[in-house]
C-alpha cells in the first residue's frame, strides 16, 4: 500500500529516479527551459524550487549541498551566481508548467518547464 507516499516512480528503482531527478536539474539550469512529460514535471518543481531556495544563500555549505543533489559543477556555479540573485526578493515560484499537446509517439501528456 502506498499511503502518504507522494513519489512518483516512472517504473525506476530508486538510484535510477535520483539519477533522472538530477540529470533533469541540470539540463533546466543550463538551459532555463525542458521539454519533458507532465509527471516528470511536476516531480522536478519542488527539488528544484528548493536548491534555488538553497542557493539564494550562498553559503559553502549551501554549495556543497547544491552539488551533491545536481552533481555538477558547472551547473553549481550557474545556479548560484546567475539564477539565484535573479529570484533574491521572490518568496518562491521560481518555476512554471506549461500543458503541451499530448506526444504522438505513445500518447504521453508533455510539458514545459521553465523558469519564470
Amino acid at each position: 500500500m502506498r499511503h502518504h507516499s507522494n513519489v512518483r516512480k516512472f517504473g525506476r528503482e530508486k538510484n535510477q529516479r535520483h539519477a533522472l531527478m538530477s540529470s533533469l536539474a541540470r539540463n533546466l539550469i543550463r538551459d532555463s527551459r525542458i521539454t519533458t512529460t507532465t509527471a516528470k514535471a511536476k516531480e522536478l518543481r519542488p527539488m528544484i524550487e528548493k536548491l534555488v531556495t538553497k542557493a539564494k544563500t550562498a553559503t559553502v555549505a549551501s554549495r556543497r549541498l547544491v552539488n551533491t543533489r545536481i552533481k555538477s559543477a558547472a551547473e553549481t556555479k550557474k545556479l548560484f551566481d546567475v539564477i539565484a540573485p535573479k529570484y533574491a526578493g521572490r518568496a518562491g515560484g521560481y518555476t512554471r508548467i506549461i500543458r503541451l499537446p499530448d506526444r504522438k509517439l505513445d500518447n504521453s501528456p508533455m510539458s514545459i518547464i521553465e523558469f519564470v
